[in-house]
């Protein structure tokens, strides 16, 4: 594996931990704050821009009691500045008091700015059982 490839894998778990934790800080240091992010949670319409994407994953945390997520890599690939990570999410998720479980197939898509990997695009697509 790749130098680039172990950072990109480090970025997305960067991603997961934020998500799982909660921890919009976190969430905030993965993403591009620029205006061509863009984000798909499982069944939603599209999110331009980290001030649509982050009010989201405010109100996902603020809804959410307690989040547990594993994640299976099924492709990853660097070109140049630009990496994606294609992956099944399994994701276990307590909102208001109701347990849930889903799982879902993401593509997340990285970009190399400043020296570091940032995300600029998640999409996130649900799996029927």
């Amino acid at each position: 594996m790749t130098d680039e490839h172990t950072e990109i894998l480090a970025a997305n778990a960067a991603f997961y931990r934020a998500f799982e934790k909660k921890d919009l800080e976190a969430m905030s240091s993965v993403w591009s704050q620029g205006t061509v992010s863009i984000c798909i949670h499982p069944g939603r319409n599209a999110l331009k821009g980290w001030k649509e994407i982050r009010s989201s994953w405010e109100a996902i945390f603020r809804n959410t009691q307690y989040l547990e997520i594993e994640t299976d890599i099924v492709a990853t690939e660097v070109r140049n500045n630009i990496a994606y990570v294609i992956l099944r999410e399994n994701v276990l998720q307590v909102s208001d008091g109701r347990r849930s479980q889903a799982q879902s197939m993401a593509t997340n898509i990285f970009e190399f700015m400043g020296g570091k990997w940032y995300l600029i695009h998640h999409h996130g697509s649900p799996l029927m059982r």
